[in-house]
């Protein structure tokens, strides 16, 4: 997700929402009411611009693909399950054509009819807008000309509208385009939806739940979608949800959010508990309204390898060295785990080493050797805690290290777009994190680690790592199924991105599910490519 999937939401709400909830039934396992959210920040409430886990948990829900997530907790939740397709796919000609069929009498939640060519519009849409998903689909026959042109259709997408009968052909074999299929940049909105950015006005939905009002920067609502029950809730796959609305509203103060939990006026928190707050929360409340996840992540320092200082490998070796993983963990007050690599435990693939321990006087040795002329350094993070405490942290690294370091600090709802932005200047070095899309290494490199990450604008390629040995050896390793033989290739690679040092990696995350007394904790879902599932949520 992931995506750069930065720092976790969290909304909450307005105390006439809170009243309403309490009034509709506290407790007792009633159906309806109002589910009160809090979030600290989300990037786009657009299914073909978000990249955060934040956007997708507030959309999944709400825009379907044709495949999805299982609505599952921990490794069933990374199962791939028809949506709004009859089925799984037929996967033919050398794994380069994939048939599926829509199902019939959907609906969206504007009353209009789900068609078999709003799928083809949808994906098209995404290279209208820059979507920073739209490399997922780049081998469709036609995509690449139709990213140039923004004219004629993409020609390897087939489609009819009588029979639903959907024919995606690609240029090459891809190994993961069923999992790809399932991502919300895939999810089918209307022909004609405008190809510009959305989350001031989100289009119809065809997720049991729509999006009734949205305040960038400050909240958004939902109701259940109308037309669900009517002719939608055949997608068995996805839950009704208990719910009627949901209410959400952008708090940026982690003490804020914890307080209104602990006294009943928000049900969930979609952020991290902070830092200095976590060891009384687990004291607490473990175990009845928090509870510890464990996504599949890492989070990491990236340097810009393609301006100075950063361009040069030695420099970027010595960054390396200087970072302690032990003083994050502190910083991250136990919820992180050190990590050296860009591969994550849990990841097919994924073979621990730690080519850079952490050695000061090591670092200082490269440095001199490097001998950078231009030491005046820009470090970006963001403003949700722990990131901006660990920005400082890298700050002072750089600093000991012979840098002349200056801190930029801005809003985690703007992170992601300023930093993949290539107009946005002094793009030196900074905080970033990368979440699992699907359980394939591939995702951990393919936009992260080549120029298929590099755009003008939502790109994910922070570092700007783009060697072209690397990146062909990614993408042919992309084109196989995954066995044990690739495995052991994807490891490899692995080790040789980090002899270039494009990343100082320093750990893997958890997440939290902090509920109040009201919501039922065990039956809370949290996916481990979308995150919590909002229509999981219900009363005790």
């Amino acid at each position: 997700m992931r995506k750069p999937g930065f720092a976790l939401l969290v909304l909450v709400l307005a105390a006439g929402s809170a009243i309403g909830l309490s009034a509709c039934g506290g407790s007792g396992g009633k159906e309806g009411g109002t589910l009160t959210v809090s979030y600290a920040s989300v990037d786009y409430l657009d299914p073909a611009l978000s990249y955060t886990q934040e956007g997708w948990t507030a959309m999944y829900d709400t825009y379907l693909p044709l495949l999805t997530y299982a609505h599952e907790n921990g490794a069933a939740g990374s199962k791939v399950v028809p949506a709004l397709a009859e089925s799984m796919p037929e996967i033919g000609n050398g794994g380069k054509t994939y048939t599926l069929t829509l199902r019939k009498g959907l609906k969206y939640s504007d009353g209009k009819p789900v068609k078999a060519s709003d799928f083809k519009s949808s994906i098209e849409r995404l290279f209208k807008v820059n979507s920073p998903g739209s490399s997922f689909y780049s081998t469709i026959v036609g995509a690449e000309k139709f990213a140039e042109t923004k004219q004629g259709g993409i020609s390897g997408i087939k489609a009819d509208d009588k029979t639903g009968k959907i024919v995606i052909e690609l240029e090459d074999p891809r190994g993961t385009f069923t999992n790809e299929l399932g991502l919300l940049f895939a999810a089918v909105l209307p022909a004609g939806t405008p190809g510009k950015n959305l989350s001031a006005d989100p289009p119809p939905a065809t997720g049991p739940y729509m999006i009734t009002k949205s305040d960038p920067g400050r909240g958004w609502s939902y109701v259940r979608n109308p037309q669900w029950a009517k002719a939608n809730s055949q997608v068995d796959e996805v839950p009704d949800g208990h719910f009627d609305k949901i209410e959400v509203k952008v708090v940026h103060n982690d003490s804020t959010q914890v307080n209104e939990i602990e006294r009943d006026k928000t049900m969930w928190m979609q952020t991290l508990v902070s830092a200095d707050q976590r060891e009384k929360v687990v004291n607490k409340y473990e175990g009845t309204q928090f509870r510890v996840e464990h996504p599949i992540n890492i989070y990491y320092f990236w340097m810009n390898t393609k301006r100075a200082p950063f361009d040069d490998v030695k420099v970027r070796q010595a960054v390396n060295y200087a970072i302690d993983s032990a003083a994050l963990e502190r910083i991250y007050a136990g919820s992180l785990a050190a990590a050296h690599q860009i591969l994550p435990e849990g990841m097919p693939g994924y073979k621990p080493f730690n080519l850079y321990p952490h050695d000061m006087s090591k670092a200082k040795e490269l440095f001199a050797e490097a001998n950078p002329s231009d030491r005046d350094i820009t470090v970006w993070t963001d403003d949700e805690n722990p990131n901006d405490e660990a920005g400082e942290y890298y700050e002072g690294v750089l600093d000991e290290l012979g840098f002349n370091a200056k801190l930029k600090t801005i809003s985690g709802e703007n992170y992601v777009p300023v930093v993949g932005n290539e107009s946005t200047p002094d793009l030196d070095t900074g905080w970033g994190n990368w979440y699992e899309d699907y359980p394939h290494p591939f995702d951990f490199f393919q936009l992260p680690m080549t120029g298929e990450g590099i755009a003008p604008t939502g790109g994910a390629n922070f570092a700007r790592m783009d060697d072209p040995k690397l990146s062909a050896k990614v993408l042919k390793l992309g084109e196989e199924q995954l066995g044990s033989e690739q495995e052991d290739e994807w490891a490899a690679l692995d080790k040789e991105y980090m002899e270039q040092a494009p990343w100082a990696p320093y750990g893997t995350n958890t997440v939290d599910t902090f509920v109040n007394s009201e919501i039922n904790l065990d039956n809370v879902i949290f996916n481990p490519t979308f995150g919590h599932d909002l229509a999981s949520f219900e009363l005790k």
